[in-house]
């Protein structure tokens, strides 16, 4: 831990969780919406903020450091193994465990008020909270990841049918009753929602607040949403060719 923990709180505690391998130039970024977002509850709320350090072989580990957040150490190399043993970190390490779960993605940024819609889920009541994203640049991805994203994402309504860590909240007794993220190398947002909706928790889908990520071609997790982005691209230049 990068800093001495609150002692436990009258007022609700929100744990955030940011899984990050080699993350050291899009990270200052992320820790930087997250603290703009725990300002906007300061007055209500405690925000714990833990990044993952996942098989870092680069100054992730500083740049983490340097924004004063919690930080855990793993070599696991999987981005599900990094949600859940963040999220096990904050409710059963020291500190005030959390009564809300939330993730993010270190090449995201979440929108000033995103903790307090996290926050007014948790108190809805809502047993989790599933965003949507935006891509911040399109230039590294082809026309048909972007046509894709306006003609068939982003023209879905709501309650929308996307799931993303990037922009995932759950309330902590409904994450240990689903067995968190089950340590998936891929997938492991959409099947904890999975088992909170066959659990039949209360799950609120919401483009409200969406979360701002990087369009890079360099996916960190196979499968997850960037990855989503470059299979279109190469499907596109399959049928070019």
């Amino acid at each position: 831990m990068t800093r001495p923990l609150p002692d436990v709180p009258d007022v609700p505690v929100l744990g955030v969780v940011v899984p990050a391998h080699d993350e050291q130039d899009l990270l200052g970024g992320c820790l930087d919406a997250l603290a703009r977002a725990a300002r906007w509850v300061s007055d209500r709320a405690v925000v714990r903020t833990l990044v993952v350090l996942d098989a870092c072989r680069d100054r992730t580990a500083d740049v983490a450091r340097a924004h004063g957040v919690e930080t855990l150490v793993i070599g696991d190399r999987c981005v599900g193994l990094a949600r859940d043993a963040g999220c096990a970190a904050l409710l059963d390490g020291p500190g005030p465990p959390p009564g809300w779960l939330a993730t993010t993605d270190a090449d995201s940024r979440v929108p000033p008020d995103w903790l307090l819609a996290q926050l007014e889920a948790w108190t809805r009541p809502a047993d989790a909270r599933v965003g949507a994203v935006y891509v911040e640049d399109w230039s590294e991805q082809s026309p048909a990841a972007a046509h894709w994203f306006s003609d068939v994402y982003d023209a879905a309504g709501d309650p929308h049918p996307h799931v993303h860590g990037a922009n995932l909240g759950v309330r902590a007794e409904a994450y240990r009753a689903c067995g968190g993220f089950h340590g998936l190398a891929t997938g492991e947002d959409v099947a904890l929602v999975d088992a909170l909706d066959d659990g039949g928790f209360t799950v609120h889908r919401t483009r409200r607040s969406p979360v701002l990520t990087s369009g890079r071609r360099a996916a960190r997790a196979a499968g997850g949403f960037a990855g989503r982005l470059i299979d279109l691209g190469s499907a596109d230049t399959q049928r070019a060719g």
